[in-house]
C-alpha cells in the first residue's frame, strides 16, 4: 500500500513539474499569438475609420492574401519540430541547428517568390472573381505593398522556432510587443497622412504591415546575433550554402502542416460565406462569435506550439515517457482552459457580445439573439477546437503530419461543411446548422488526432520517426 501511494505521489509530482515547464514555455507563445492577432485587428479597425469602401477593399485583399500566406507559414512551421528533435538528440549540436535554420530561411524565400508574383496581380484575380472594379483596383494597390511582408514574416517564424526550441520564447514576445504599437503608429501615419507622411489610405496599411513584419524579423535577428546562448550558432554565416536533403525534409514535413492550416482557414471562410446567404444579421452574429472564439483559441494554440517543442526534444533524446508526459500535460492544460472559456460563453454571453455591439439598442436585437445562440454552440466548439489544436501540436512534435492532414480533410470538408449546409438549408436550422456542422467536424478531427496520439504512444521512441 505504501509503495502504491509513493508511486502516485511521484506521478503527481512529475505531472506538476512538467506542467510548470509547459506553462513557462507556453505563456509567452500565447501572448505572442494574441499580439499578432491585435496587429490584424488594428489594421481592420483603422480601415473602417477611412470608410466602408476602404474597409471592403481591405477585406477583399486580406481574404486573397491570408490563405496563401497561411500555406507558406505551414511550410515554415516544420522547422520547429526539426529543431526541437535535433536539440533533444544533442543539446550541444551547432552545425545541424544552423543548417536547419538556414534551410528554413531558404524555404521562406522559395515560397515567397511565387506568392509575390501571384499577389502582384491581385486586381486581375479579383476582377476574374467578379468583384467590383473600383474595389478590386483599391485592393490590388493595397496588396502591392502588403505582399512584401511575407518574407520577413516567414523569417521571423523561422527564428521564433529557433529560440523556442531552446525554450526561450520570451524574446519573440518582447519583439512582437514592440511591433504592435509600431504597427498602430505606422498605420496612423501612412493611412491618414500624420506627422508629415503622405495619406496613402489602405495602401499605407499594407506598407505599415510590411514595415512591422520587417521590424519583427530584424528584432529577432539582432537577438540571435547578440544574445550569448544564440550567437555561437552563427545562423547567418555562409547563408549561400545549400543542404538539399534538409530542404526537402522541411518541405516533406511542412506540406501536410500547410494543408491542415489551409483546410481549417478555408472552412471558416466558407462558413462566413454561407452565413451571408442566410442573412445580414446571421453574418454579423457569426462574425462576433468567431472573433470571441479566435481570441480564446490563441491559448490552446500556444499549448500546441509548446507541445511540439517539448515532445520533439524528448523524442530526440529517445525518452518515451517524456514524450507521453509532455503531450498529455499540454492536452490537459489546453482542454482545461477551453472548458473554462466554454463555461463563460454559456453563463454570460451578452457580456461578451457587448464588447462588439450595443446590446441595449433595439435595432441590434436580432443580431444579439443569433449571437447568443451561436455562442452556446461555440462553447462546445471551443473544447473540440482546443483539442485539435493541441493534438496537432503533439503529433507535430513526433514529426507526424501526413495522417493528421488526411484527418483534417475528412473532418472539415468531408463531414463538417456538407453537414452544416444540410442542417442549415435543408433542415431549416439556418445559422445554428452551420455552427453544428463546424462543431461536429472539429470534434471528429479532435477525436481522430487523439486516437492517433494514443496509437503512436504505444511504439518505441526509435519507431516514432
Amino acid at each position: 500500500m505504501t509503495t502504491i501511494t509513493e508511486a502516485r505521489l511521484r506521478s503527481i509530482d512529475t505531472f506538476w513539474h512538467e506542467a510548470r515547464a509547459m506553462l513557462a514555455l507556453a505563456w509567452p507563445m500565447v501572448l505572442t499569438n494574441l499580439a499578432q492577432t491585435a496587429m490584424t485587428a488594428t489594421d481592420v479597425m483603422m480601415m473602417g475609420w477611412i470608410g466602408p469602401n476602404a474597409l471592403a477593399a481591405g477585406a477583399l485583399g486580406s481574404n486573397l492574401y491570408y490563405t496563401p500566406m497561411f500555406f507558406g507559414m505551414g511550410l515554415i512551421l516544420a522547422t520547429s519540430p526539426m529543431l526541437a528533435r535535433e536539440l533533444g538528440a544533442n543539446r550541444h549540436s551547432v552545425r545541424e541547428i544552423r543548417r536547419t535554420v538556414r534551410q528554413g530561411l531558404w524555404v521562406a524565400l522559395f515560397v515567397s517568390v511565387p506568392l509575390w508574383f501571384m499577389l502582384w496581380h491581385a486586381e486581375a484575380i479579383l476582377l476574374l472573381m467578379g468583384q467590383r472594379p473600383d474595389l478590386a483596383h483599391q485592393a490590388g494597390r493595397y496588396m502591392q505593398t502588403l505582399q512584401w511582408s511575407l518574407f520577413p514574416f516567414y523569417g521571423y517564424i523561422v527564428l521564433r522556432s529557433f529560440i523556442s526550441a531552446f525554450e526561450r520564447p520570451g524574446w519573440a514576445m518582447i519583439v512582437v510587443t514592440f511591433a504592435v504599437p509600431f504597427n498602430a503608429l505606422a498605420n496612423w501615419c501612412l493611412m491618414f497622412g500624420k506627422l508629415g507622411f503622405p495619406a496613402l489610405g489602405v495602401v499605407g496599411s499594407g506598407l505599415a504591415t510590411t514595415l512591422s513584419s520587417s521590424l519583427m524579423f530584424t528584432g529577432l535577428a539582432i537577438v540571435v546575433l547578440r544574445e550569448k546562448q544564440f550567437r555561437r550558432y552563427r545562423l547567418f554565416g555562409r547563408f549561400w550554402r545549400s543542404d538539399w536533403p534538409r530542404f526537402r525534409q522541411i518541405l516533406r514535413l511542412g506540406l501536410p502542416i500547410a494543408a491542415i492550416i489551409v483546410f481549417e482557414v478555408s472552412v471558416f471562410n466558407g462558413a462566413a460565406l454561407l452565413m451571408g446567404l442566410i442573412g445580414a444579421s446571421s453574418l454579423a452574429a457569426h462574425a462576433i462569435a468567431i472573433q470571441i472564439c479566435s481570441l480564446t483559441f490563441m491559448v490552446p494554440l500556444g499549448f500546441g506550439q509548446a507541445a511540439t517543442v517539448r515532445v520533439g526534444r524528448f523524442l530526440g533524446a529517445g525518452n518515451k515517457e517524456g514524450v507521453r508526459r509532455a503531450g498529455w500535460t499540454a492536452y490537459a492544460l489546453g482542454i482545461g482552459f477551453m472548458m473554462l472559456a466554454a463555461l463563460v460563453m454559456v453563463l454570460v454571453p451578452r457580456l461578451l457580445i457587448s464588447a462588439f455591439i450595443d446590446v441595449h439598442a433595439p435595432q441590434n436585437a436580432e443580431v444579439i439573439a443569433h449571437a447568443v445562440t451561436f455562442l452556446a454552440f461555440a462553447a462546445l466548439f471551443q473544447i473540440a477546437d482546443g483539442a485539435q489544436a493541441v493534438g496537432s501540436g503533439m503529433l507535430r512534435g513526433l514529426h507526424d503530419t501526413t495522417i493528421p492532414m488526411i484527418y483534417a480533410a475528412i473532418g472539415y470538408w468531408g463531414i463538417g461543411v456538407p453537414l452544416g449546409i444540410y442542417l442549415a438549408f435543408w433542415m431549416g436550422l439556418n445559422g445554428a446548422g452551420i455552427w453544428m456542422g463546424l462543431f461536429i467536424g472539429l470534434a471528429i478531427v479532435a477525436a481522430l488526432l487523439l486516437w492517433r496520439w494514443v496509437t503512436r504512444g504505444k511504439w518505441a521512441p526509435a519507431e516514432l520517426s
